[in-house]
């Protein structure tokens, strides 16, 4: 008799004996195109800071690239979900990363010279991050099947964390080496493999039932797929609920906690690499955990970056701030694995990059509103008020969102009897 800890939520059990995933070739050049993604998604502000600090570029230079780029990305993104659903998801990726490729150039010759020229090339770099994205989900879902699929994307984000990690060091120490503008072209070669290393999905194009009507209709179809599963809804709005807030509160309030209560800038990087340490941990437990209510652990993983911000409403010891970073990590990934797997799974396969779209449109979206309106308030209202009222909404979102009766297995489908 199959272990209930090794059955799937649709009732399909995991085989025991099989090879990790990573060995499949096919998902191994997914794998390979997404990470290079991933690292020069990152990558690319992190080295135009480091412009700032040669004095190439000004302050006010690298917020405008920045919120270009970021523009890009949030217009990209719907359209990148229409296309992939449209045409092939691997012709997706290619163009993507090729429009990627060809904006690093360009922002190295723009670069101290033109304003311009930099901004347009920062808008096409947003542009290609974005459609990639929903393209590289509803890829996934064709090259790896079912049964995998949590796995995969346990894969998937531990490459994000592990270059997320060791990124900085790396970039710090090539920037010793190579100038800002090589630097810039190696982010452009990365795009390259994001490009050109994936192969097709077993999927190919979208029916062509699929692409009839315009962009808005389209996408419009794939947010009524979204509304149909009412735990998907309930997630979203537990996941904005708590980027808007949380995540926002500890992004703009840390650096200042760290300065003010500790005198020290050891804390805010002690906390960060908390976090990012707790998110490989979380990776590594949910690629092979299957709880009984999967929906209801992720929520309740999910509800555990509350720690994060609450840690610093009190004068605690720094200790206990890096450690409630590290928790809010380890259950930001807790959520994230299931919430991919669940997706790839529930929605309809020639609906799949639009839903993914819609995902990342709002979790990443409301981010930057977010960070803009966390300062203000805490200007009027105090930070430790603010930061409790975060920390709540952080906590009572997703148990909101787990009494959507679907939330408990993140399936309209009755869960069978183990």
């Amino acid at each position: 008799m199959t272990s209930p800890h090794l059955v799937r939520r649709t009732g399909v059990p995991e085989k025991k004996g099989r090879p990790p995933v990573l060995l499949d070739v096919a998902f191994l050049r997914l794998w390979c195109g997404a990470t290079a993604s991933g690292l020069a998604t990152w990558a690319l502000p992190f080295v135009l800071g480091l412009a700032v600090l040669e004095r190439v570029l000004t302050a006010t230079e690298l917020g405008l690239l920045l919120a270009v780029r970021t523009a890009g990305f949030l217009v990209a993104v719907p359209v990148g979900g229409v296309l992939a659903d449209r045409h092939s998801r691997r012709g997706v990726v290619l163009w993507a990363g090729l429009a990627a490729a060809a904006s690093a150039p360009l922002l190295a010759a723009g670069l101290g010279r033109s304003v311009a020229l930099t901004a347009v090339a920062a808008a096409v770099a947003g542009c290609g991050q974005g459609a990639c994205r929903p393209a590289f989900q509803a890829l996934t879902a064709e090259v790896v099947e079912e049964g995998r699929r949590q796995q995969a994307n346990a894969a998937m984000t531990l490459a994000v964390r592990v270059t997320t990690l060791v990124g900085p060091g790396l970039a710090a120490l090539l920037a010793v080496l190579l100038h800002i503008r090589g630097l810039l072209l190696g982010l452009g070669l990365l795009w390259l493999v994001a490009a050109l290393v994936p192969g097709r999905g077993a999927g190919g194009a979208a029916p062509a039932a699929a692409r009839r009507g315009s962009f808005a209709m389209e996408f419009t179809e794939g947010v009524r797929e979204a509304r149909g599963h009412p735990w998907f809804v309930a997630g979203l709005g537990a996941l904005a609920a708590v980027i808007f807030t949380g995540y926002s509160a500890t992004g703009v309030a840390l650096p200042l906690v760290s300065r003010d209560r500790y005198g020290t800038e050891a804390v805010l990087a002690a906390a960060l690499t908390a976090y990012t340490a707790g998110a490989l941990a979380g990776a590594l437990v949910i690629a092979r955990w299957r709880p009984r209510a999967p929906g209801r652990a992720a929520l309740a993983a999910l509800a555990a970056y509350g720690v994060a911000p609450l840690s610093l409403v009190f004068a605690v010891h720094p200790a206990v701030v890096v450690a409630a970073f590290a928790v809010a990590g380890l259950g930001v990934e807790l959520f994230n694995v299931p919430w991919f797997t669940a997706i790839q799974r529930e929605v309809a396969p020639d609906r799949l990059a639009r839903v993914s779209s819609l995902d990342f449109l709002v979790s990443y979206g409301l981010a930057p509103a977010g960070l803009a309106l966390i300062a203000p308030a805490i200007d009027a209202f105090g930070l430790r008020p603010v930061l409790g009222a975060c920390a709540l909404v952080c906590f009572l979102a997703p148990a909101a969102a787990a009494l959507t009766p679907s939330a408990r297995n993140f399936s309209r489908r009755r869960a069978p009897a183990a």
